[in-house]
């Protein structure tokens, strides 16, 4: 309770005052009162980021050990993960290095969420300037994995990678993706899948290689419209890629359940960061 409080404060203000109030709690630990202002700002300025990973590190690895044995969700053994990203805002005058916009500083992080716990495996910290895409294309997966991502991750040269490294993925189908049916597949009398087919992108003289994909449209009846799914996985049933991807949700409730801070000496620790 002690650490989440520390990891999880936006300044050294709060922390005190989350001390303060917990003063009563820490009694077994050993705490009989807040430390003062001042240690806990000594202690910020001197600690280094590695503590930080390290604590992480034996957090995650315990909590991996206890999801062993968890139901699957899913009854084909592909692992399968989300990739997405969030932003920090930050001090643009304090972080220079993190310029977003004029008057403004921000960093994002690139995340690539597990779905055995929906634990983290890799972030990567970068300015607010660049983009998902860009982010996404530098990862690399393991055959037979499967990659579940937004609309804000089409890059041509990145599925054709997968591809070849036998990695599958599924994301939503942008509107404007210009390609052509070369196959209509039956779907099933009742449920919901609207559309099963297989789709050709055809190679340019930029881009010397052509595409072959599946696109799975599904009618979402909470949100009374059509959502239409893009995958170069073409042996699942139509109603299981949907599924995949509804499960992408987990990553934004992790990011919503995620209080992330700021230190100085964390957030200057600007490379890739490998979790598992």
């Amino acid at each position: 309770m002690l650490f989440c409080q520390l990891a999880h404060a936006n300044s050294l203000r709060e922390i005190c005052q989350g001390l303060a109030a917990s003063e009563g709690k820490l009694k077994h630990l050993g705490v009989e009162q807040a430390p003062k202002r001042s240690s806990l700002c000594y202690a910020n300025q001197h600690r280094p980021w590695q503590l930080y990973q390290m604590v992480f590190e034996k957090l995650l690895s315990r909590v991996q050990g206890q999801i062993q044995g968890v139901p699957k969700k899913f009854r084909f053994q592909n692992r399968r993960k989300s990739v997405d990203s969030t932003s920090i805002d930050l001090c643009a005058d304090i972080f220079n290095w993190a310029q977003y916009k004029r008057t403004q500083g921000a960093v994002k992080i690139h995340l690539v969420l597990d779905h055995v716990g929906y634990l983290p495996c890799f972030a990567h910290i970068t300015d607010g300037k660049v983009q998902d895409v860009t982010g996404g294309r530098t990862l690399r997966f393991a055959p037979g994995t499967i990659v579940v991502k937004d609309k804000g991750y089409v890059d041509y040269a990145w599925w054709k990678q997968m591809e070849d490294d036998e990695v599958y993925f599924v994301t939503r189908l942008k509107q404007d993706l210009k390609y052509t049916v070369i196959e209509e597949r039956p779907i099933p009398e009742k449920g919901n899948v609207r559309g099963d087919h297989l789709i050709e992108i055809a190679a340019t003289a930029e881009r010397r290689f052509q595409l072959v994909l599946g696109v799975v449209t599904i009618w979402e009846e909470e949100r009374q419209e059509e959502m239409a799914f893009l995958t170069n996985q073409m042996s699942f049933a139509a109603s299981t890629i949907a599924k995949i991807y509804k499960d992408r949700w987990q990553i934004e409730l992790f990011f919503d359940g995620s209080t992330l801070c700021t230190p100085l000496d964390v957030i200057e620790f600007q490379r890739p960061v490998a979790l598992n």
